[in-house]
């Protein structure tokens, strides 16, 4: 599978919460949080009430350290995680890492990615 998904019982604000402490935890942090539901029905499209939230992630660190091994990482990242509703339950998501390095055919690069996705999965983990 190309993604990493937990569920929860939380609300969709409390897992957003918890995932903020526990990405900081690990030295990283919500650089942009995209409502996407709020969004789409400012844009017109008023039949879409899922609640759906994109939040994009990123260690510094990591970031400087792929993105020194080849640049075309930059088009992975930050990195995403999803935060949604479906069928009473609060589903929160990424890409794995190591999937999408798997498109660069480095392995230089396939060892980082290992690396944050078991640091992102403990986190998503963690959330729950």
């Amino acid at each position: 599978m190309f993604h990493y998904t937990v569920q929860t019982d939380k609300s969709i604000d409390e897992a957003i919460s918890s995932l903020e402490t526990n990405l900081k935890e690990e030295k990283f942090g919500v650089l942009w949080a995209l409502d996407l539901t709020d969004k789409l029905q400012e844009k017109g499209i008023e039949n879409f009430k899922q609640p759906y939230r994109i939040l994009e992630v990123c260690n510094p660190e990591a970031a400087a350290r792929v993105l020194g091994v080849n640049e075309l990482v930059g088009y992975f990242l930050p990195c995403k995680i999803t935060v949604y509703e479906k069928e009473g339950l609060t589903n929160i998501g990424m890409p794995k890492p190591t999937v999408m390095m798997d498109m660069i055919e480095d392995s230089k690069l396939k060892e980082i990615a290992v690396e944050i996705e078991e640091t992102l999965t403990k986190v998503l983990d963690k959330s729950i």
